[in-house]
């Protein structure tokens, strides 16, 4: 099993959703839906990460690391409909985007790594 809060990207993703959080609670009731979207795409990054260091092979894990990504690019999308929606300022949508976007890059690079190890 690996000890998942080592991980640089979990660390990362922890701060990405504190900020998500922070950002969505700024919006109007009228927005829950998205807002709920927001926060569950960002906190499904990290439980994806450590949900997957506790299965018993690279293969299971990489399965959790390609769901994380997945959250990470639903959550892009999201966040640029929040902008596009003025929920967000273009500087909010920059910077989130910017932390989103080394996410997906580390699990890009993480998942290839995972993908080495697997034997079929």
């Amino acid at each position: 099993m690996n000890n998942f809060t080592n991980f640089k990207v979990y660390k990362d993703g922890q701060i990405l959703v504190t900020e998500i959080f922070r950002l969505t609670r700024k919006f109007s009731k009228e927005f829950n839906f998205l807002s709920d979207q927001i926060n569950r795409s960002a906190l499904s990054i990290v439980l994806n990460i450590a949900e997957g260091s506790g299965k018993n092979s690279d293969k299971d894990f990489n399965r959790y690391v390609k769901n994380a990504l997945g959250s990470a690019t639903e959550l892009s999308a999201a966040i640029e409909t929040a902008h596009n929606l003025e929920l967000l300022t273009k500087e909010e949508l920059e910077k989130t985007e910017l932390a989103i976007n080394s996410i997906i890059k580390q699990l890009g690079g993480f998942s290839k790594y995972l993908s080495k190890n697997i034997s079929d």
